[in-house]
């Protein structure tokens, strides 16, 4: 992010490491970050999002790319233009290849690289569709086409990355037991929430044990999956059963609330790949014609939110900003202010502004930025519990006001 600002936390979060080991933990965050694919596939629901956006075809949507897949399901709602931006290049370069393979590839390849997490003749197609990419994006495709090769101990592309490594590992962890195994499998494959609720149950004594509690509240775990250590705070300060007891709740409602048949989220990194029946939008054969002809609306920028709006001024209808501000809030609040800034500038009335946090409510926004928005918590908070993935505290929406 730009910005110089020191990093400083609330007191009522103040860390309580010293202050080296706050800035190794921030550096370590910062190498992973800055040098890495982080998010394999987006872990944002796009179902709630879009029952909270209500796009259409005069929808001009700025949102930060992550993997890509929640663009492509913005797409299916015929917006006028997607304005995807990341600060990591390589993101974006993840949703190019995505972008080459809707325009110029076909659907059995689209699914075979992203579906069933790579292809046989992975370097074939790929060099089929390279000279639709950018510089960036084939200059790092070319180092990492071996993702999709489908061979070897990671043998799916979900298991690439710094959150594929966490996929991989939890993977191991669960698969590597037969009982476990098998107990995994009958989730994945339960019929009801009575079934979910007998597998899981057995599966949560397994899993939550002391070590693995203990895993959870490290930093350089969180780092790894992109949780940096503003956002841990929050939910361990936040939450009754601290970081840990989080996760345990979280998982216990998505696994067995929510029906397990179309949580795609989960089943990518428990077993490295989609199923036809259980897959984001964009791989569905049903959607590919559309988005064929959708492509040429999306446009990928590598640089902050604020850079893009500098560069290319103008009256959004939409802003999907994941939940990037926790960490400005904490660490860039001058970087934060000059973001609402720019976002404000670049908005008109009824421009709506989607947020999720690791914290549980709007402590991260600015106070006079909330003078100019409209919240809606009587909708966002009860959707929240519908959130297929379960990894955030909060959902908020908010609509541009003046």
């Amino acid at each position: 992010m730009n910005g110089s600002t020191a990093p400083r936390l609330p007191a009522d979060i103040a860390d309580p490491l010293p202050a080296a080991g706050t800035i190794m933990m921030n550096l370590l965050f910062h190498l992973i970050h800055g040098n890495r694919l982080i998010y394999n596939a987006c872990w944002e629901d796009p179902r709630l999002d879009r029952q909270l956006l209500q796009l259409d075809g005069d929808s001009e949507i700025v949102v930060i790319t992550s993997a890509g897949c929640n663009v492509l399901d913005y797409l299916l709602d015929g917006p006028r233009a997607i304005q995807a931006v990341d600060v990591n290049y390589r993101q974006n370069a993840l949703l190019e290849l995505k972008l080459a393979f809707l325009a110029a590839g076909d659907f059995e390849e689209l699914f075979a690289f992203f579906g069933q997490g790579g292809s046989a003749a992975y370097r074939e197609v790929y060099a089929a569709l390279r000279e639709r990419l950018s510089g960036a994006a084939q200059a790092f495709w070319d180092r990492h086409i071996t993702y999709f090769s489908g061979t070897g101990l990671r043998r799916s592309f979900y298991w690439h990355g710094a959150a594929g490594d966490f996929a991989w590992l939890l993977r191991g962890f669960l698969m590597g037991n037969g009982r476990t195994a098998s107990l995994v499998q009958g989730l994945l494959n339960a019929q009801s929430l009575t079934e979910q609720h007998y597998f899981y149950s057995q599966i949560e004594g397994i899993i939550f044990t002391r070590p693995l509690s203990w895993l959870l509240r490290q930093p350089a775990t969180m780092a790894c999956i992109g949780v940096p250590r503003a956002q841990m705070q929050l939910l361990d300060r936040q939450y009754p059963g601290r970081l840990d007891g989080f996760v345990r709740d979280k998982l216990r409602q998505v696994m067995t609330a929510l029906p397990i048949r179309d949580n795609y989220f989960w089943r990518v990194y428990l077993t490295g790949s989609y199923t036809p029946e259980c897959c984001p939008n964009y791989l569905q054969p049903e959607n590919f014609n559309r988005l064929k002809a959708a492509v040429n609306l999306v446009s990928t920028h590598t640089c902050t939110l604020t850079e893009f709006l500098q560069r290319q001024p103008g009256l959004y209808s939409h802003f999907v900003l994941l939940d990037h501000q926790d960490w400005l809030a904490w660490h860039q609040p001058q970087t934060l202010a000059e973001e609402w800034q720019a976002i404000f500038a670049n908005s008109r009335p009824g421009t709506k502004i989607l947020m999720r946090s690791a914290g549980f409510d709007l402590s991260f926004v600015p106070v006079e930025v909330k003078a100019r928005l409209r919240f809606f918590p009587e909708v966002t908070e009860p959707l929240h519990k519908q959130d297929r993935v379960g990894t955030y505290g909060s959902l908020h929406l908010a609509e541009v006001i003046s």
